[in-house]
């Protein structure tokens, strides 16, 4: 809430909100719109942790938003606590879990294969990698998950391509359209 004040103090912000993100950021934008219905018309995940509580793929969301945490050189446990413990509390912040509550909000996501693509250099970092086959899955479910509740996402799973900016940069420029629409800023 901080920083919708902030906005709208300073820079003359509105009612007419999006929100978009990537990596952990699309975690946080699925899952902040989903929490807070009614205060985003748009919501924008690019590679983003969608189902942190996905079992299968090539590493499980628990383990995967754990493992990013402790990374960062912080306490896995001091995020969400025990992903089997705390169940109810990952759930609270799992897009996956939240899907229904984006009703009537205009969803984008992407994600790549982890494969190099088009936009890499001619030798992509491994964990770049890694990364983006992790989180495919993830984003496909959510995705599925969204389609089986007959909410409408736009979702571009572009094939190769890894967990980078210049991909990022992309899927924003191709979500521009659907945010702005949203906005009514076309």
């Amino acid at each position: 809430m901080e920083l919708r004040q902030l906005l709208e103090r300073g820079w003359r912000a509105d009612d007419r909100q999006a929100v978009a993100g990537v990596s952990m950021g699309g975690l946080g934008a699925m899952a902040y719109a989903a929490r807070h219905p009614g205060m985003f018309r748009a919501a924008a995940a690019f590679s983003g942790i969608l189902d942190t509580r996905y079992q299968g793929g090539p590493v499980s969301g628990p383990a995967f938003v754990q493992n990013l945490v402790r990374a960062f050189g912080e306490d896995p446990q001091a995020l969400w606590g025990d992903p089997r413990q705390q169940a109810g509390v990952w759930a609270a912040h799992d897009p996956y879990d939240l899907a229904a509550r984006l009703r009537g909000v205009h969803l984008f996501v992407s994600v790549g294969n982890g494969q190099p693509g088009p936009l890499d250099t001619p030798a992509p970092d491994r964990q770049a990698r890694q990364i983006e086959q992790a989180l495919r899955p993830q984003v496909l479910a959510f995705a599925g998950r969204l389609r089986q509740l007959a909410i409408p996402v736009h979702l571009d799973a572009y094939g190769r391509g890894t967990h980078d900016w210049p991909y990022w940069q992309r899927e924003l420029h191709r979500s521009l359209p659907l945010l702005l629409g949203a906005l009514g800023s076309r």
